[in-house]
């Protein structure tokens, strides 16, 4: 602290003394200080987002409702594994409005202070990205420079997929050197670098053993990862409209951990709202909670047990009740 405060002298001082030392000898020795001060790493932490600053985990980072607490408590743990022989990856399946892009921020936010705005996170959007078939030999090359010149310059890199059921076939392999069991590729060392998968496939699968559970009247906490895991990555491994579809990732056994998102039921779609009304500074009306929550559509069409649109549209439909 006595270079910071060093240089902070310097620098309110520096109109007083300007007249009695000639500019260019200031200019240097303010330079110096302010060189050793940035230098010095937990100092200029303090002031500018480092990489692989780890941060504290949140108690929001502990469970969501689509994502059971024992699954999640993958997702939170894995990027401090300290002696990972190869980069943590993580594959996050469910339907839309489960929750798969709320984990991923999570995860970012604990992580990093600017999350998804981090310059060390960086999130790719297969339709955005990575639209026409036909480039497929050229989003290979830019994805692995990509990845190469960030993790070379953060070993602690996150790289986000997100659409990775939309994502053309084949072209996530191109990033299976990094994630392999290599200490070092081309001088640069993955073992740091975090890699999560978003996708949609695989979803039917979920489905059908959480209501498997629900019709023989089990609870869905009752589910294991054991009890869909490795179903879920043979599904998405035989998917031909998944990226994953006959994909090394999964051959080769490179993705840690496949993490199957829940259909939300009823209660949970309650809870969804009840949080955005928290967030948006209003106090809980259990009426308007139960009105929004009502007017969302459920599956399947005898049963109704689950929300076809997950928490995804709860939103806009409580800014109805709530600008009246």
């Amino acid at each position: 602290m006595k270079l910071g405060r060093a240089a902070l002298a310097l620098l309110l001082l520096a109109p007083c003394v300007v007249r009695a030392v000639e500019p260019i000898s200031l200019g240097l020795a303010l330079a110096g200080v302010l060189t050793g001060y940035i230098s010095y790493p937990r100092l200029y932490c303090l002031f500018a987002e480092c990489c692989g600053q780890m941060r504290s985990l949140s108690r929001e980072a502990l469970w969501t409702a689509s994502c059971k607490k024992s699954h999640l408590k993958r997702c939170v743990w894995f990027p401090k594994q300290s002696e990972a022989q190869e980069a943590p990856t993580l594959s996050l399946h469910g339907w839309t409005g489960t929750g798969k892009n709320f984990a991923s921020k999570i995860i970012a936010e604990n992580i990093y202070e600017g999350g998804l705005s981090s310059h060390y996170v960086h999130l790719f959007v297969a339709t955005l990205h990575f639209p026409h078939a036909s480039n497929i030999t050229l989003y290979k090359d830019q994805l692995q420079m990509w990845i190469r010149g960030n993790v070379s310059t953060c070993a602690r890199s996150i790289f986000i997929f997100d659409e990775m059921d939309k994502m053309h076939a084949g072209l996530i392999d191109a990033i299976k050197p990094f994630l392999d069991y290599y200490d070092v590729v081309d001088e640069v060392s993955y073992q740091k670098a975090i890699f999560i998968f978003l996708s949609n496939a695989g979803a039917e699968r979920i489905t059908d053993v959480a209501l498997d559970f629900w019709r023989s009247g089990k609870q869905r906490e009752d589910i294991k990862l054991r009890d869909m895991e490795h179903a879920l990555a043979v599904s998405v491994f035989n998917n031909k409209n998944s990226g994953f579809w006959h994909s090394s990732l999964i051959d080769r056994n490179l993705i840690d951990y496949f993490v199957p998102f829940l259909p939300l039921e009823y209660k949970h779609l309650k809870m969804c709202i009840r949080v955005e009304m928290q967030s948006r500074g209003y106090e809980e009306d259990e009426d308007i909670i139960t009105k929004v929550a009502e007017e969302m559509t459920f599956f399947p069409k005898e049963e109704k047990v689950f929300s076809d649109k997950g928490c995804k549209t709860v939103f806009t439909k409580l800014d109805y009740y709530l600008d009246d």
